[in-house]
């Protein structure tokens, strides 16, 4: 058995590990909080999910990423794509992290790190259920200037920092050219 100077280092390893994870997470739910409010449209039309959705697999398929891409209004799908790679449960997770979207208003990644930041396990304390809500990167919030939330536009097929990543960066060359 361990002497107590031992077990106080490891409770203190512990502790200062906990403290870098929490400091981590605060600061990606600043950027993450940040992106979201440069996001926002003026409006948003069936035309310009259609419009988004199609650039965004011109420019996944450009890159041979093995993604889904999927884009809703209210709770209707209006725009979805499966490129080559992409498998089945890249639709479950799109699904998944699309629910997460429109229940918090707000990025799934930002919902992952909303939790981390408190010291929470989302899968443990979100009242929700894992398997049909997920906070895993890679969908986004349609939000639209003076509305709120009316849809949410996504991908699934990488690890989920370059999900949000990918669909951040065609979300902000998308309002540019609005």
């Amino acid at each position: 058995m361990p002497d107590a100077p031992a077990q106080e280092r490891v409770q203190e390893q512990a502790g200062d590990t906990a403290a870098v994870a929490a400091a981590d997470a605060l600061a990606d739910l600043a950027r993450i909080r940040a992106e979201e409010a440069e996001l926002v449209f003026t409006r948003f039309s069936r035309d310009d999910a259609w419009r988004l959705g199609s650039r965004m697999r011109e420019a996944a398929a450009a890159r041979s990423l093995p993604v889904v891409i999927g884009i809703v209004v209210g709770q209707q799908r209006v725009f979805h794509a499966a490129l080559d790679g992409a498998v089945p449960d890249n639709d479950a997770w799109l699904e998944r992290k699309t629910r997460a979207v429109l229940h918090f208003e707000q990025s799934s990644l930002g919902v992952g790190a909303l939790f981390r930041s408190l010291g929470r396990v989302y899968e443990q304390e979100s009242r929700l259920d894992p398997d049909e809500v997920a906070a895993n990167g890679g969908v986004f919030p349609v939000r639209i200037d003076g509305i709120g939330v009316v849809g949410a536009v996504g991908i699934s097929g990488l690890p989920q920092v370059e999900d949000h990543a990918f669909v951040v960066e065609q979300l902000r060359e998308f309002l540019a050219e609005a």
